[in-house]
């Protein structure tokens, strides 16, 4: 399996818990998922009800599965300013480095990075990937139809089990819901990759602080998914 972008004219499912998710078969995607004290709960409930009335103000109606793609036909200063606004202000609030952080120490987040090459080449095609103090980032090509939220759930039972072990931990370590963005181009590929490498500059992180690495895998660039 090469690394493919989303498709429009292919089939798509779509999925709500507290964040959308868009699957595809054989879609590469971009996903972050976090500690359960990465991000306070009053910040996070302000987070999505900012986002709720600007979306609604702009006759986009987060109930609707499609919502997304009601977004995607906003002018494009809109579309930039929801970015800004609520994508990345969500990703910088990960930085800001909340909660315990277990992942500075080497040994957990190698947990983090085993589970992730385990199946990597069976199940799906794991790319470039960063593990932070307190929250992850990577790119993933995934070739089963609707497969996406098991491999998450896998990911994180498997780590959680073995970090909470060897911790001397107990209870939820992983919020439940992670955030997923369907790659759609050549450059948002590049600009992920991008992303997660200068992640740990960004924050300021020193060697040893972070686990980043960086996939060698070839990028077919005109491959797209087929329904």
């Amino acid at each position: 399996m090469s690394f493919k972008f989303f498709d429009p004219d292919a089939e798509l499912a779509i999925s709500h818990g507290r964040l959308p998710h868009w699957e595809q078969a054989g879609a590469t995607y971009f996903i972050t998922f976090r500690t359960v004290d990465s991000i306070p709960r009053s910040v996070f409930n302000q987070w999505k009800q900012e986002r709720a009335a600007w979306l609604t103000e702009r006759g986009v109606d987060l109930a609707d599965d499609d919502w997304q793609s009601k977004l995607e036909l906003l002018p494009e200063a809109s579309r930039r300013e929801f970015s800004r606004r609520f994508s990345q202000k969500w990703h910088d609030e990960l930085d800001r480095c909340h909660g315990e952080c277990l992942f500075r120490q080497p040994g957990l987040a190698k947990i983090v990075a085993e589970s992730f090459r385990h199946f990597d080449g069976v199940r799906y095609e794991m790319g470039d990937f960063v593990v932070m103090p307190n929250h992850v980032h990577l790119l993933v090509g995934i070739a089963g139809r609707e497969a996406l939220r098991r491999e998450c759930r896998s990911w994180k039972k498997f780590s959680a089990g073995e970090i909470n072990r060897c911790s001397g931990r107990e209870g939820e370590f992983w919020q439940t819901e992670s955030f997923d963005h369907l790659v759609r181009s050549e450059g948002s590929f590049d600009q992920f990759r991008r992303y997660i490498a200068d992640n740990p500059k960004k924050v300021g992180l020193r060697e040893g602080e972070f686990l980043y690495y960086r996939s060698v895998k070839p990028l077919r660039q005109s491959s797209r998914v087929t329904p």
